[in-house]
């Protein structure tokens, strides 16, 4: 299923069986991901996957400013949260 807007692309991918469901982002031929949905995809605990990133930012394997976009977004708490969506150079080397 594909949803545009003027911000980009969102994809939806799902298992056959409907088991397993990711959203992704697509803008400027890329795929964007938060750490929840990178979590989900690679089927690990989030925390993990934050450890791992700030390893690859801290190594210069990857820079967050190409890597890396933030985005505010309203919590289910009515506040407003700050948060990284990563690209798929990131997913890939997360991964």
């Amino acid at each position: 299923m594909n949803v545009q807007g003027n911000k980009g692309e969102i994809v939806i991918y799902q298992t056959e069986d409907g088991q397993t469901s990711l959203e992704v982002s697509l803008v400027e031929d890329t795929v964007w991901l938060d750490t929840h949905q990178m979590a989900n995809l690679f089927q690990r605990d989030r925390t993990v996957v934050v450890r791992h990133i700030r390893n690859i930012y801290k190594t210069g394997e990857l820079l967050p400013d190409s890597t890396c976009a933030k985005i505010a977004q309203v919590a289910k708490d009515g506040k407003k949260r700050v948060m990284g969506l990563y690209s798929l150079d990131m997913i890939i080397s997360g991964g």
